[in-house]
C-alpha cells in the first residue's frame, strides 16, 4: 500500500478556468484588469478592479452592443473584436487611464481576435503595456480578408469595410 501523499488542486483550477499563479501577479499590479474572453460567435471584455469583498466590474462589452451601432455582421470575428473594444475603452476611459490585460487561459496567439480587441481599447484611449508587432494587420482589422474570401451571394459582404468604418465613427462620437 502506497502513502504518498497528493494535493487536489482548486476547483477553478481542476475545471480550467483560473490559473492562480498569473491572477495572484496580475493584482499585484495594483492596476484594473482588461478581462478579454471570447466564443466562437461573440467576445466579452470587462475592466474589473479588485476588491478584498469581490472584484468589482468598472465596465463591460459584448459584442450583442454592437448592434446599437448598426454592426449587422458576425461577432465571432476580428473586426467585431476591434469594434467591441473600442466600445469597452471609450465606456473605461472615464474611470480608468491604465489596465493590464487578462486574457485568462486562453491561448495568446499573434494576431488573434484577442489582440484586436486589445488594439480596439488602446485606440479608444486606454493605455496598457504592449508589443504593437502582436496585433492584426489593419486590413485585417478592417474585414478585407472577409470581404475577399466570403462565398456570399449578397452583396453585403463585400460592404463589411465601409460598416466597419461607420460603426467605428458612431462608437467614437458616442
Amino acid at each position: 500500500m502506497s502513502t504518498t501523499t497528493r494535493t487536489i488542486p482548486y476547483r477553478r483550477r481542476r475545471e480550467d478556468k483560473t490559473n492562480y499563479k498569473k491572477r495572484l501577479k496580475l493584482l499585484l499590479a495594483n492596476k484594473p484588469r482588461l478581462v478579454i474572453r471570447k466564443s466562437l460567435k461573440n467576445i466579452v471584455l470587462q475592466v474589473i478592479e479588485y476588491g478584498e469583498k469581490g472584484d468589482k466590474i468598472i465596465a463591460s462589452a459584448h459584442t450583442h452592443e454592437l448592434k446599437k451601432y448598426d454592426w449587422k455582421y458576425n461577432g465571432g470575428n476580428i473586426p467585431s473584436a476591434y469594434l467591441t473594444g473600442l466600445l469597452i475603452g471609450k465606456k473605461a476611459a472615464k474611470k480608468c487611464k491604465e489596465v493590464i490585460v487578462d486574457l485568462g487561459l486562453q491561448n495568446p496567439a499573434k494576431g488573434t481576435r484577442l489582440y484586436a480587441a486589445m488594439k480596439g481599447a488602446i485606440d479608444a484611449g486606454l493605455q496598457t503595456p504592449h508589443d504593437p508587432s502582436i496585433f492584426p494587420a489593419e486590413a485585417r482589422i478592417k474585414g478585407e480578408h472577409i470581404a475577399k474570401n466570403t462565398l456570399l451571394k449578397e452583396a453585403k459582404a463585400k460592404d463589411i469595410s465601409k460598416a466597419f468604418e461607420e460603426c467605428k465613427q458612431k462608437i467614437l462620437k458616442a
